[in-house]
């Protein structure tokens, strides 16, 4: 901790990437405590609107259950069920049922085979793996000034950045199917339309940060210990 203080890699990389997480996530929860406090006129809660969603698919065997928390929503692939957080699963507002139906949209993402989380779900005991042994594959390689460790080290944490930047387009397109389907189904007006799309976006937003974050840890890595390689 103390050796960032003095790496300009971690002012430079590092400092404005975490400062853009923090950015984002701040607007995520200004966004959803705004539009938390909006009722949709239709009445439809979060629960509702993922369930005429997946009805909608012809996912009538996708369970829907209420867990505890905040932004705690997720969709379980393996239990077929989508999980949505006490200020969701019973709230009729813009804001829950915004979040409820991009849920639901990772659900139909797996029923319809989309390519993008398919490649995210085959490559997560990889990253997993890789986000465990990179660290201690590169102080190893340093203590022991080997350089195949070091690389290896390398190699394992970019499995990190490669399931971020795969994580991108399955986030943006479960948010596009949302928003469309409320649209189409009129499931919410014009305008609450629009608080729906700035949850979203939001939320969207963290998921850049933390490709940004993965990418600046990665190429400080590859500057540190590959200018350390030139010196020796």
């Amino acid at each position: 901790m103390f050796y960032n203080l003095f790496d300009p890699y971690y002012w430079i990389l590092i400092v404005p990437s975490i400062l853009l997480a923090l950015w984002a996530q701040m607007m995520v929860s200004s966004n959803f405590k705004k539009y938390s406090a909006v009722y949709n006129r239709r009445g439809y809660t979060g629960a509702d609107a993922a369930r005429m969603i997946l009805d909608s698919n012809g996912l009538y065997h996708i369970r829907i259950e209420q867990i505890p928390g905040s932004l705690t929503d997720h969709y379980d692939p393996k239990a077929e069920v989508i999980r949505l957080s006490d200020s969701v699963y019973g709230s009729a507002t813009v804001a829950a049922v915004g979040v409820a139906a991009h849920e639901a949209g990772h659900a139909v993402q797996h029923a319809v085979g989309y390519g993008p989380i398919k490649i995210r779900t085959a490559i997560i005991p990889v990253t997993r793996i890789g986000s465990q042994l990179s660290i201690p594959l590169l102080l190893l390689g340093f203590l022991f000034q080997y350089q195949p460790l070091i690389l290896a080290g390398i190699l394992f944490y970019a499995t990190a950045a490669l399931f971020q930047l795969v994580t991108l387009p399955v986030e943006f397109n479960a948010s596009s199917r949302a928003l469309k389907v409320l649209e189409q189904s009129e499931m919410l007006e014009a305008q609450e339309l629009t608080g729906a799309r700035k949850v979203l976006s939001a939320a969207a937003m963290t998921y850049v940060a933390a490709l940004l974050t993965a990418l600046a840890q990665l190429l400080r890595l590859i500057l540190i210990f590959g200018g350390r390689r030139r010196d020796d």
